[in-house]
């Protein structure tokens, strides 16, 4: 690829600012390409962004911890390329147990180090040494080799062999791995414990994935200083310092094609931008039927992706409280009803009576500095659970949703089936209520086009696990995201963008980080003064100080908990809670 080619308007446009597609820019633009990023959404991120309410609270949608951050983790060798590793902080969870695991007759507190899952597995599971180490070696070596491989991938060399474990259960599902080491029922239960980072079940998980996500929070759990936004906004400043530019509230409504190769995007302002590179952090889906068209590709790639599945979509609840939770430190909590490890992704039969089999909860005000995402003295907390159906196309070109009776009353359902849940799990809640949204697949895709709605791409595309490379059969076409090579999550879309630029680079990139070679100069990056606010500067260049930016106001009197709560709530239940609570609300929840 030439960079300045003759008769472009710029050498590079990325469609979508979500982690992949803001990595990929930012090394291209740090290598000379005329980089534009447009993004539909009126602040990039994707599901890295955030949003606030009431002036008080600040609520992550998609980032809830991260694995591997230590000096040499894969996220901060990323930003370091990039010259931004500085400006973004983590916050360490707690190395002894990060993630606490509940389910029927079993607790489990996941330490940070594989000789501490298994020792805390072993104490949990007498009797099983055999199988859970049989196990637990097979997806250390397949994880260690996984992460290698990103590390040492040079475009220009052969692939690698892959390493015994690899290649016997690359393609092969979770559960097979389970049957083969013989792991008793309430083993795989507590193994599968946090399926809903993936969001699939054994049968349809396979082996790397799980073992890659394992590996790479046994390496170390954080939460990023100021949320996900500030690591978002972090490569906002590293592209625009660049030369690069972040148009957002701007979609890509057509990729053109001439000639049998890209040519340039048509954007929703009407303006066309010619372009003989096109990398798509999009819906690949999406991107292959319509924003290009299935006439471009071959009739294979296009079956496989009409016909391929997708993960799991995610009911949200985000909650705020007038009080503290005991308890609820940074560590996150797996409540799960039953040690079915199926049960929370079986259709239910009846949505409207669904109730949640698992919930995840994460506690953000535990994880960043007091006051950052929450008055003092509040909680602000996700759970978070699979959806229990498939939603109907929404009405309304996709965003209709929001008016549909039908659909609204469902949710208000889902609503109090969550909140009693989280009661389930938590003990009250309802008095203390301050804030209640509920985000569902509708909500999802809205926002980022995400076919069925779910943040972690392909379940299966051409196989369990399958998913498409970065580069595609139409000359000029990259792909980028959760649903391109290296998966979801926000570590995966970051790899995929790194592996997407060093492909088109030509260059072993991780291994110039790790050398020291990049960043080649330190970038100039803009200084960051009082006030400084990421939410501002994920809205790029053109639009930062635009009106209508939700902003935190610390001078603001706390919410009290809503007067629609007291005429409204439930009783109060009672009961063992996987944490003590105060005594505890229910306001109507919006319909956002």
């Amino acid at each position: 690829m030439r960079v300045g080619e003759s008769g472009a308007d710029r050498d590079a446009v990325v469609i979508g600012a979500g982690l992949g597609g803001l990595v990929c820019a930012g090394y291209l633009a740090s290598a000379g390409y005329r980089v534009l990023v447009v993004e539909s959404h009126d602040v990039a991120g994707g599901c890295g962004h955030v949003f606030r309410r009431r002036r008080a609270y600040e609520f992550d949608v998609g980032v809830h911890y991260l694995g591997d951050c230590g000096p040499d983790g894969v996220l901060p060798l990323v930003l370091r390329g990039l010259g931004i590793a500085d400006r973004v902080r983590h916050r360490p969870l707690d190395p002894d147990g990060f993630d606490r695991l509940r389910l029927p007759g079993l607790s489990l507190d996941v330490p940070a180090s594989w000789e501490g899952y298994r020792a805390r597995l072993l104490a949990a599971l007498p009797g099983e040494q055999a199988a859970l180490d049989e196990f637990l070696t097979t997806c250390r070596e397949i994880g260690g080799e996984l992460r290698t491989g990103f590390l040492r991938y040079d475009p220009a060399a052969p692939p690698a062999r892959p390493g015994p474990a690899l290649a016997r259960w690359g393609r092969r599902s979770l559960a097979d791995l389970f049957e083969h080491c013989g792991l008793s029922v309430p083993a795989r239960a507590v193994l599968a414990a946090q399926s809903s980072n993936y969001g699939t079940p054994p049968a349809a998980t396979a082996v790397p994935t799980h073992a890659a996500v394992l590996d790479h929070y046994l390496r170390g759990a954080s939460y990023p200083q100021g949320g996900g936004q500030s690591l978002v906004a972090a490569l906002v400043e590293a592209l625009e310092a660049a030369g690069g530019e972040l148009r957002t509230r701007c979609a890509a409504t057509r990729v053109l094609v001439d000639d049998g190769r890209v040519s340039g995007v048509e954007l929703s302002d009407g303006s066309t931008v010619r372009t003989p590179l096109v990398v798509s952090n999009a819906d690949y889906r999406r991107t292959v039927l319509d924003l290009v068209g299935a006439e471009h590709f071959p009739a294979w790639l296009t079956r496989r992706t009409a016909r391929a599945t997708m993960a799991g979509g995610l009911l949200s609840l985000f909650v705020a409280l007038d009080t503290e939770l005991p308890g609820a430190t940074g560590a996150n909590l797996w409540w799960h009803r039953t040690a079915d490890p199926d049960a929370a992704y079986r259709p239910h039969p009846d949505p409207e009576r669904f109730r949640p089999e698992a919930l995840m909860f994460s506690f953000a005000s535990g994880k960043d500095a007091p006051g950052a995402n929450c008055p003092p003295g509040h909680t602000n907390f996700q759970a978070i659970a699979v959806c229990p159906a498939e939603l109907p196309e929404p009405p309304g070109n996709g965003r209709g949703y929001r008016r549909d009776a039908a659909y609204l009353r469902l949710k208000e359902r889902w609503t109090e089936a969550m909140l009693d849940a989280a009661e389930e799990a938590l003990g009250p809640l309802r008095p203390h209520l301050t804030h209640l949204e509920l985000s569902t697949p509708h909500t999802h895709r809205r926002y980022t086009g995400a076919s069925g709605g779910t943040p972690y791409g392909f379940s299966d595309w051409g196989g369990t696990g399958g998913r498409p490379a970065a580069r595609t059969p139409l000359p000029g076409l990259h792909v980028v995201g959760a649903n391109a090579r290296y998966g979801s999550g926000i570590t995966g879309a970051a790899m995929s963008g790194l592996a997407c630029a060093a492909e088109l680079l030509g260059r072993p990139l991780a291994a110039e980080i790790q050398a020291g070679a990049l960043p080649a100069a330190p970038p100039r990056l803009p200084a960051r003064g009082p006030g400084w606010d990421p939410l501002a500067v994920s809205r790029g260049a053109a639009r930062r100080t635009a009106r209508g930016l939700a902003r935190l106001d610390p001078a603001r009197p706390a919410p009290a908990p809503r007067a629609a709560a007291a005429a409204t709530a439930l009783p109060a239940r009672t009961g063992p809670a996987a944490l003590s609570t105060a005594p505890a609300p229910h306001p109507r929840p919006p319909h956002e």
